[in-house]
């Protein structure tokens, strides 16, 4: 079982930039649409960013202009730069991998993310 794991959360400030990466424990990474989600306390599940096996990404409008992913998948792993962070993106991050011929579906542990003076 392929295991995806992230690192890069931690507290910054608003206005404050961190880099969260998703590493994939095989070489199996190009084989995957990546995603990152969070989840706030009391809220729901939410996707943040995808990007599939050809490069295309999707941003939730609340971080487009703001936040990029990327893959790089001779290092097997998927990153999430984060600009520009406001209290709101206080959340758990989660990388999730979907296997783009079975479907089946990964996700990592998470990773926190707290922005606040």
């Amino acid at each position: 079982q392929v295991q995806f794991v992230e690192s890069g959360g931690g507290l910054v400030q608003p206005g404050g930039s961190l880099r969260l990466s998703c590493a994939a424990s095989e070489s199996v990474l190009w084989m995957y649409t990546m995603g990152w989600y969070r989840q706030a306390p009391g809220k729901e599940r939410e996707l943040v960013a995808t990007i599939t096996t050809g490069q295309s990404t999707d941003y939730a409008d609340s971080v487009k202009g703001r936040f990029t992913i990327s893959r790089d998948n001779a290092k097997n792993t998927v990153s999430l730069q984060m600009n520009s962070l406001k209290p709101e993106d206080t959340a758990v991050y989660y990388c999730r991998a979907v296997h783009s011929t079975t479907q089946s579906d990964n996700w990592g542990q998470g990773t926190q993310v707290t922005v606040s003076s």
